[in-house]
């Protein structure tokens, strides 16, 4: 709740601020797509959740219970063992010295879990990822895989601590498009039969359609739309998210985007323009998206913005919500 993360500060003004005021909760068996440009945050705050980095202000909960700002020890551990993460680069993030075996027991023996059956569990890890027959796999190290194979390892191993949150890091962005599917389709069913809950961060807002059930929309570190993912994606509410949409590929339109024009530049994280962060490139602007953060507004069907468009005066004003999604 209302997290925040300034990277190089020490106290003082002229920090990067990468994650600015976001709240949001992700519900047991259900995936969280978070959407948004490169450097607007989306890693930073699965590294925040997973307590790879430690929040500037801001809670994190998880099963209703705080986590404190500074972990260590068994209280650090338990939090790793229930939150595990899947990284965006399947080739970095195994180690090419050891077999596959190595990296799926290690996460068994830290969190206590092979009760000397580590071979059997690997096996039973490797089958569930669609790698079979595991004994053909677990021998190999990862420079002896296919990339998509190196991801289901990296799946599994974030299975292999029972975790009940997965922090999916674009773990499709940097595999072949005849397999990011085959992956996705992976990360549903593993989902289902674990009862897990997923927060699934890309920049591909078709992806985040196909795997979320809800959409969180970022830019410059800020939330600025919220919905279920049906809602997000055909009924847009705030400028930016239909920047994103605009700017994605139509197949009934023979793969012409449709081009929103928006002004300017991402803003740089250490000046933000004050206000809305999206003021300096929205075609909607109004003075008033200068004088704050503007606050966040519902939009019916459990959909949330967090836009001057939509308030009930400035609406009068101007006859509706300009630009807002049909």
């Amino acid at each position: 709740m209302n997290l925040r993360k300034v990277f190089g500060a020490r106290g003082r003004s002229g920090g990067v601020v990468a994650v600015n005021d976001v709240s949001f909760s992700i519900a047991r068996g259900e995936v969280l797509g978070l959407v948004g440009e490169s450097g607007s945050g989306k890693s930073t705050i699965a590294r925040l959740i997973a307590r790879l980095h430690t929040p500037t202000s801001g809670e994190i909960r998880l099963n209703g219970q705080p986590v404190p700002r500074r972990l260590g020890g068994r209280a650090l551990k338990k939090v790793r063992k229930n939150v595990q993460m899947i990284f965006q680069d399947p080739y970095a993030s195994l180690n090419p010295v050891h077999p596959v075996a190595y990296t799926l027991k290690r996460p068994l023996q830290i969190h206590g879990l092979a009760r000397g059956h580590t071979e059997a569990e690997v096996n039973a890890l490797l089958e569930r990822v669609g790698l079979s027959p595991a004994s053909t796999y677990a021998s190999k190290r990862s420079f002896e895989l296919s990339g998509g194979q190196r991801q289901r390892v990296g799946i599994a191993r974030a299975l292999a601590a029972r975790p009940e949150l997965i922090l999916a890091d674009e773990p499709t962005s940097a595999l072949d498009v005849s397999i990011r599917l085959d992956v996705m389709n992976l990360m549903l069913d593993l989902k289902d039969q674990e009862g897990l809950s997923m927060l699934f961060i890309t920049h591909d807002l078709a992806g985040a359609r196909y795997m979320s059930d809800r959409i969180a929309v970022l830019y410059a570190g800020t939330l600025v739309e919220l919905g279920p993912a049906v809602e997000v994606i055909d009924r847009p509410q705030h400028p930016y998210t239909q920047l994103l949409k605009s700017a994605a590929p139509k197949p009934d339109a023979g793969l012409v985007p449709e081009q929103i024009e928006a002004r300017g530049e991402v803003p740089d994280l250490k000046t933000l323009p004050p206000g809305c962060p999206f003021e300096p490139r929205c075609p909607h602007a109004l003075p008033e998206c200068r004088d704050g953060l503007p606050k966040i507004y519902d939009v019916g069907q459990g959909h949330t913005a967090r836009c001057i468009l939509h308030d009930p005066a400035i609406q009068a004003r101007r006859g509706g919500v300009v630009g807002a999604g049909d």
